[in-house]
């Protein structure tokens, strides 16, 4: 097997201004793989190497010298791969400094596995026979802007919706929960928050009280990641249930992740597999969480449909009832064309419809 990889960049339209408590995104780099077998020519396998700005540990300027340097690495060592020695693979090739990019290998290693189908993990879902139910996102921006994708998702069938907050006047954004609260209950819409740590330390806990009126289903992140004793005292205290999600960034080793969870104790936990290293990292996360009775979901961290296939491929292998986070594929104007759909709140791969991977540069 003569496995060699390449790369290119592609520069991902956005729709609208999605804002966030970090700022507003108008278009994002991500990076496409192909790792081909050139004793099986016309085999291959896609992944996709989408650092966030701002966020991910391995958005750096070298970046593309990193993916570069692993494609020549990774062609060097003629490689056979099996399910067996994969993540031993990986986790010698890739240093853990690099999430994204052990994302995108990984991702696109199974896909080639899978016969380069563009099949990552072959269940009900990549069979077309189930869908996975998903949350509505709506973005930060003005509270009109705001209120419109509210009514847009509860139209489109979310029984589920999240909403950034944290970055307009906190009073309007109490004002767009309390206009949902007033046409549905809580056993009717389900409402998550994400702060995205925008809230201080000294006023978290007066904001977590006013929110809690809303009978939500959760916040993420009410605070910045790196102060686990406050955010500990928080969850503790806090009427609204907290979910983890920028605090997992970075965290590599199992011990470690053993022992912020056993530390923190939040209710949920949000798995990005970008920004943590890929799938077995979540696989880690997932059985951690599972021994220590901690809830999960996984999110896509606004990848192309190249990732977000395979994060989706991923989740459908556990029997999780939760919305996920997996409605991102719209964002784009220049998305690739793939088969997945979102139908009145669910995500599903539709088995008729093909790919075009003609737009990647590959």
């Amino acid at each position: 097997m003569g496995l060699k990889a390449k790369w290119s960049k592609h520069l991902l339209k956005f729709k609208f201004e999605a804002g966030t408590s970090r700022g507003v995104y108008t278009e994002k780099e991500t990076y496409y793989l192909k790792i081909e077998d050139t004793e099986n020519p016309g085999v291959f396998g896609v992944g996709e190497i989408a650092p966030l700005q701002g966020l991910s540990i391995d958005h750096v300027p070298n970046l593309e010298e990193v993916i570069h340097n692993t494609c020549v690495t990774f062609d060097s060592l003629d490689l056979e791969i099996f399910p067996w020695n994969l993540n031993i693979i990986l986790s010698q090739l890739i240093d853990d400094a690099y999430p994204s990019v052990k994302f995108g290998f990984e991702t696109a290693l199974l896909d080639l596995m899978n016969g380069g189908r563009r099949i990552i993990f072959e269940n009900d879902f990549s069979a077309g026979k189930r869908a996975i139910p998903i949350n509505g996102l709506v973005w930060m921006g003005s509270k009109a802007f705001m209120l419109q994708q509210v009514e847009e998702k509860l139209n489109g069938g979310f029984d589920t919706l999240k909403l950034k907050i944290g970055a307009i006047n906190f009073e309007d954004e109490l004002s767009i929960l309390a206009f949902i609260r007033e046409k549905f209950t809580a056993g009717q819409i389900s409402l998550r928050v994400d702060a995205n740590g925008a809230f201080s330390v000294a006023e978290a806990a007066l904001k977590l009280a006013r929110l809690g009126t809303y009978q939500l289903h959760s916040i993420e992140q009410p605070i910045k990641a790196g102060q686990p004793e406050a955010m500990a005292a928080l969850i503790e205290k806090s009427p609204v249930p907290v979910a983890l999600d920028e605090e997992l960034i970075g965290v590599s080793e199992y011990v470690h992740k053993m022992q912020l969870l056993k530390k923190i104790k939040p209710q949920y936990i949000i798995l990005k597999p970008t920004l943590l290293g890929g799938l077995q990292h979540c696989r880690e996360w997932i059985e951690i969480a599972t021994r220590l009775q901690i809830g999960w979901w996984v999110t896509s961290a606004l990848e192309s449909n190249i990732g977000l296939n395979a994060i989706a491929q991923f989740t459908a292998e556990y029997k999780n009832t939760l919305p996920q986070g997996l409605g991102t594929g719209a964002l784009y104007h220049n998305n690739v064309d793939s088969p997945l759909i979102v139908e009145n709140g669910n995500l599903r791969f539709d088995t008729t419809k093909a790919w075009d991977l003609s737009t990647i540069g590959l």
